[in-house]
């Protein structure tokens, strides 16, 4: 199974992939003082009494970062892993300008990575969740089919529109290689046909 439309002459167009959000982890190995950083910084939001994390509103790139005590830091809202790194980096020169010694370099780590996707496809989710392994559906409860791929490890919503959302992948080109994947299955198995 490929990634190109020549061996499905019938597709006139290839699946549209979009990014939606990227969760990333970071470690930077120092305890930090969350009160400190909290002071200094008025992009921050610290209520250690609700949650142990405090939140750092980023503008450029948009992203939203828990900072930990332990150093440890969650990363998310941004589009790409490349943006998530921006974010941490700079979270990081933000706590510097503000007298906040930071010794370490970030750990970097894409965690999960949710994409949406258009097949150009019409697709039989009661057919497909009768005969396909690794799928649940429930109707009466929602309209979309969960479809758990092993490889790439990543699951997919899977709507009759051939409108998706996948989760889990820990880097962008799993994404595009599983939408493809799912794409030739759905095909192949004849649970799809083009719009």
């Amino acid at each position: 199974m490929g990634l190109g439309s020549e061996e499905h002459p019938e597709i006139k167009k290839k699946p549209e992939i979009k990014i939606q959000n990227v969760v990333s982890s970071a470690d930077i190995r120092q305890r930090l003082d969350l009160n400190e950083i909290a002071t200094k910084i008025k992009e921050s939001r610290y209520e250690p009494d609700k949650f142990p994390g405090l939140v750092l509103k980023l503008k450029e790139p948009k992203a939203a970062l828990l900072v930990f005590n332990s150093g440890k830091f969650v990363c998310t809202g941004t589009k790409s892993i490349e943006e998530s790194a921006i974010a941490v980096q700079k979270a990081i020169e933000l706590m510097k300008q503000h007298g906040i010694k930071i010794e370490g370099k970030p750990l970097i780590k894409a965690e999960n990575i949710v994409a949406s996707a258009k097949l150009f496809l019409k697709v039989d989710i009661e057919r497909l969740a009768f005969e396909m392994p690794n799928t649940l559906y429930e109707p009466e409860q929602f309209p979309g089919l969960i479809y758990r791929m092993d490889s790439p490890k990543v699951v997919f919503l899977v709507f009759a529109s051939g409108s998706l959302v996948c989760t889990g992948a820990k880097k962008e080109a799993d994404v595009k290689r599983a939408v493809y994947k799912l794409r030739d299955i759905l095909l192949e198995r004849g649970y799809a046909k083009p719009e």
